[in-house]
């Protein structure tokens, strides 16, 4: 019987900077939150986003979901981090979209997660297509589709993830020739058509690489054993017949 590939909890990474696209006050302001925290000062840090996040900066709210998730400056909260992925997300914001998938399905949210994970499959972002990939494959939440599946994890593992490798060797147990065929054909459909982003969108001033998740192996399907038959009853000897006598002949 197969068994289901399971997603473990999702790790994050730490920040990286990076630049800002616009000069103005709240900008400068996010920027030195990210100085800040590039030298260790988290507190500092989170202090500076504050204030521009409640005004809506969606990067300030997004790195405040970053240390909210980490522990750094602040107690870790993966509410209130989700909670600041969510609303630069809402803005457009796409790594904020793409933390807030990840961690909606953490969070056992999965139903929410599928909106925003497709939002970033579509922009060919792998952690999504992993985790997209595995809900497919296992049919959770989502309609089972095993030729979408094997592709999504094709175009992953293309990207060099590598539990994305390890899950299609696992696919590749269970799915069948011709559906595997289809699945290719399908990613490379998808890599024609997907736009991904050279750089950081939505003016991204502190981003995380966030390491995906590692499934858990798939048991290998038992072959099942020859049922055990009964050895033939061996034939009943057949007597041979008595010589008949034979008369003597007369002398």
């Amino acid at each position: 019987m197969r068994k289901p590939l399971f997603v473990a909890a999702l790790l994050f990474a730490p920040l990286v900077a990076a630049a800002p696209i616009q000069q103005s006050a709240p900008a400068n302001v996010v920027k030195s939150g990210v100085d800040a925290w590039a030298r260790g000062e988290y507190k500092k840090a989170v202090e500076l986003w504050r204030a521009p996040a409640v005004a809506g900066d969606a990067d300030a709210q997004f790195n405040l979901g970053q240390a909210y998730k980490l522990g750094r400056g602040v107690p870790t909260d993966l509410g209130l981090a989700e909670e600041g992925y969510r609303k630069a997300a809402v803005q457009g914001h796409r790594q904020a979209e793409d933390n807030y998938g990840l961690a909606l399905f953490q969070n056992n949210k999965r139903s929410e997660a599928v909106k925003w994970l497709e939002k970033s499959v579509a922009r060919g972002e792998p952690r999504a297509q992993f985790v997209l990939g595995t809900m497919l494959f296992n049919g959770d939440v989502v309609q089972k589709d095993w030729v979408r599946a094997y592709a999504l994890m094709v175009r992953a593992n293309s990207t060099g993830l590598p539990q994305a490798g390890n899950t299609l060797a696992q696919m590749d147990r269970y799915i069948g020739l011709q559906e595997r065929q289809q699945g290719l054909a399908l990613a490379r459909q998808l890599e024609s058509g997907t736009a991904v982003a050279s750089g950081p969108a939505g003016g991204t001033v502190a981003s995380a690489e966030v390491p995906p998740p590692a499934p858990r192996p798939a048991a290998v399907p038992l072959q099942p054993r020859p049922t055990p038959r009964a050895a033939a009853p061996a034939p009943k000897p057949v007597p041979a017949p008595a010589p008949k006598p034979v008369a003597a002949k007369p002398a």
